[in-house]
C-alpha cells in the first residue's frame, strides 16, 4: 500500500474518533449544584464553542392537590408502620406501693389497750387476701354515780377477720370469716357478774364487674352464729342466721335503670322463750341519672312468717338537682327494716339484759330536704332538716325504772316504744391540701313518743335519746412525718319530766410521729376536761385517760 493512501485512513480514524472525546468531556459526573443537559441542534457556525454552552429546561414550581384529611381512629396503630421509624419516649408512671403489713401496739392508764395487725397477700394479679386482728378494752377502777363508790371494771373486744377475693373476667368472687368475743362486767350487786358475747360468721358472695352487661347483679350468703352468756333467766342463749342478699340492676337507657333488691333472714334460736322465723324484704326501684338530675323511685316491702309484724312497707325516694357546678338540692323519704338480733342488741347497749324477744324495729319514714354546696375549692357545705318516724324503737332502763328513775340500778332491760323526731342538721368539712382538714357537724332533734299507759313506758323511752349532738375535728400536717390532731364530741339528752341526764363532753387530742421510715409513736387523751357523764343509764366512763405506743408498717 502506497504512502497516500495511509495517510488518507488514518486521517479518517482521527475526524471519527474526534467528536466522540469531546462527548465525553460533555458527560461528566453529575452533581447537586451542576447538570449537564445535552440538547441536540443543527451547527451554526456563527456560535463558537456551541457544545460547550449548557441550556436548563424551563423548571414549573410544584403544585399539591388538595385533599380531605382522613384521621386514624383505630384503637392501636397500623401494624404496617415499622416501630423503628420514630421512638416515642413514654415516661412509667407507678402508683407508690403502700405497705401490705400493719402492727399497733398501744397502752395507757386504766389498764387501756389498744393492739392490731393485718397483712394484704397478693397471691396473683386476680387474688387477694386479707388478714386482720384487732384487740381494744380496758381494765380500771371508776368512779360510781351519787359517790357510791369505786367499780373494778373491765370490757375487753376481739375480733379477727379474713377476707379473700378472686377476679374472674367479669365477676368478683368474695369468701370471709369473722370471729368476735366480748368480756365485760356488770355493775356492782348486779344478779348476773360477767358477760360474755361470741360471735362468728361466714361469708360467700359474687358481683359483675362488667359494665357493658346487660343485667348486672350482687349476691350474698352469709351463715351467722352469735351467743349471749347470760341473760334474764336465760343462759347461753344462742342464734342462728341464714343471711341472705341479692340486686339485679339493668339499664334501659345510657340514663335510666331500673333494679330490684332482696333480702331474707333465717333465724333459729337456740332459746325456748324465743320463736324462730323467717323476714323477707324486696326493694324495687328506677333510677334517672344525669348531668343536672339524680332520681331515684322504689319502695321497700318487708314481711315476716313466724315471729313479728306481717307485713310493712316505706317509701325508697331520692331525688337531687345540680343546679351549678357545685350546688345541690336534694330531698329524700325512705325508711326500712333494722333487724334486732344479738349483734345489734351488743351494738346498741351491750349491759342490756334481753328478757324477752325483741321485734324489729321499723323506719317507717325518714324524709329530709337539704342543700349542699361548694363554694369554694376544698370547702363542702351541707344544710338539711326532716321528720323521722320509728316503729319499735329500741331503749334501755334500769330493770325497776318506777322506783329508780333517779339512781343507779345494777340491771338494764331492753324495751320498745314507738318515737318519732324533727331534725334539723348542719355539716361543713375544709380541707388544704395535705397539710390542714376541718370538719365540724350538728343536728337538732325534737324526739316525741306517745305514751297513754300507767307506767310511762314512753317517757322513759326518751331518756337517754340525743337532743343535741356535735362534733368537731381538726386535722394539721406540718411536715410529713407528723401529725396532730384536736376534736370535741357533744351529746346533750332529751329532757323528760324535768330532768336531764349530764351531757356527753368530750375533749380530745392526739398524734403521731413517723421517726423511721414505717415506724411511728402514737398517742391520744381523751375526756381532757374530767368530765362526769354516762352513755349507758347508770354505768360510768373514764376520767382523764391517754393511750400511747408505736406501729410498724412492713
Amino acid at each position: 500500500m502506497n504512502m497516500r493512501k495511509i495517510q488518507y485512513i488514518l486521517s479518517g480514524i482521527t475526524l471519527i474518533t474526534l467528536p466522540l472525546g469531546v462527548h465525553a468531556q460533555q458527560q461528566a459526573k453529575d452533581s447537586t449544584v451542576n447538570r449537564t443537559v445535552v440538547v441536540e441542534q443543527e451547527y451554526t457556525p456563527d456560535i463558537p464553542d456551541a457544545s460547550k454552552i449548557n441550556v436548563l429546561p424551563q423548571v414549573e414550581a410544584p403544585t399539591a392537590n388538595k385533599k380531605a384529611v382522613e384521621y386514624d381512629v383505630t384503637l392501636v396503630p397500623a401494624n404496617t408502620i415499622p416501630a423503628t421509624v420514630m421512638q416515642a419516649y413514654t415516661g412509667k408512671e407507678t402508683q407508690a406501693k403502700t405497705h401490705p403489713g400493719y402492727i399497733r401496739l398501744g397502752y395507757g392508764n386504766y389498764g387501756n389497750l389498744d393492739a392490731r395487725a393485718g397483712y394484704l397477700f397478693t397471691l396473683s394479679g386476680r387474688d387477694r387476701l386479707n388478714l386482720n386482728f384487732r384487740m381494744n378494752g380496758m381494765d380500771g377502777k371508776l368512779d360510781l354515780p351519787d359517790n357510791d363508790g369505786k367499780w373494778n371494771s373491765y370490757y375487753y373486744r376481739t375480733h379477727a377477720n379474713m377476707d379473700y377475693v378472686h377476679r374472674f373476667r367479669k365477676a368478683d368472687l368474695n369468701v370471709a370469716g369473722n370471729f368476735g368475743l366480748s368480756n365485760f362486767n356488770f355493775l356492782p350487786d348486779a344478779a348476773v357478774r360477767k358477760q360474755k358475747f361470741i360471735s362468728g360468721d361466714i361469708h360467700f358472695g359474687v358481683k359483675s364487674t362488667d359494665t357493658e352487661l346487660p343485667l348486672r347483679f350482687n349476691a350474698e350468703t352469709n351463715l351467722m352464729l352469735y351467743e349471749r352468756q347470760y341473760d334474764s333467766g336465760f343462759l347461753n342463749s344462742r342464734e342462728y342466721i341464714v343471711r341472705t342478699k341479692a340486686l339485679v340492676t339493668g339499664g334501659i337507657s345510657d340514663e335510666q335503670t331500673v333494679g330490684i333488691g332482696f333480702a331474707m333472714d333465717n333465724v333459729l334460736y337456740k332459746n325456748n322463750h324465743f320463736e324462730n322465723y323467717t323476714s323477707l324484704g324486696l326493694n324495687p326501684h328506677y333510677r334517672l341519672e344525669n348531668d343536672d338530675w339524680k332520681i331515684r323511685i322504689g319502695a321497700l316491702v318487708d314481711m315476716a312468717f313466724g315471729f313479728g309484724k306481717k307485713f310493712r312497707a316505706a317509701p325508697d325516694v331520692a331525688v337531687e338537682y345540680n343546679f351549678s357546678d357545685s350546688y345541690i338540692l336534694y330531698a329524700q323519704a325512705k325508711g326500712g327494716r333494722l333487724q334486732n338480733d344479738f349483734r345489734r342488741l351488743e351494738t346498741f347497749c351491750p349491759y342490756g339484759q334481753v328478757s324477752s324477744q325483741p321485734d324489729a324495729t321499723y323506719e317507717q319514714i325518714n324524709a329530709a330536704i337539704g342543700f349542699k354546696a361548694s363554694p369554694a375549692i376544698g370547702l363542702w357545705l351541707n344544710l338539711y332538716g326532716g321528720y323521722q318516724n320509728l316503729k319499735d324503737d329500741l331503749f334501755f332502763q334500769p330493770a325497776d325504772f318506777e322506783s329508780a328513775a333517779n339512781e343507779y340500778s345494777p340491771m338494764l332491760s331492753i324495751g320498745q316504744w314507738n318515737t318519732s323526731n324533727i331534725y334539723a342538721g348542719a355539716e361543713i368539712r375544709y380541707g388544704y391540701k395535705n397539710i390542714f382538714s376541718f370538719s365540724a357537724t350538728g343536728v337538732y332533734r325534737n324526739w316525741d313518743a306517745k305514751d297513754d299507759s300507767q307506767s310511762n313506758a314512753g317517757a322513759y323511752a326518751l331518756v337517754y335519746k340525743p337532743a343535741f349532738e356535735a362534733d368537731l375535728h381538726i386535722d394539721v400536717h406540718p411536715v410529713s412525718a407528723l401529725l396532730l390532731n384536736l376534736g370535741y364530741r357533744h351529746i346533750s339528752r332529751e329532757k323528760v319530766e324535768g330532768n336531764k341526764v349530764d351531757a356527753v363532753n368530750n375533749l380530745y387530742a392526739g398524734g403521731s410521729y413517723e421517726f423511721f421510715k414505717g415506724i411511728s409513736v402514737y398517742a391520744r387523751i381523751n375526756n381532757l376536761l374530767n368530765q362526769d357523764y354516762q352513755y349507758y343509764w347508770g354505768y360510768p366512763t373514764e376520767g382523764i385517760n391517754f393511750t400511747g405506743g408505736v406501729s410498724f408498717k412492713f
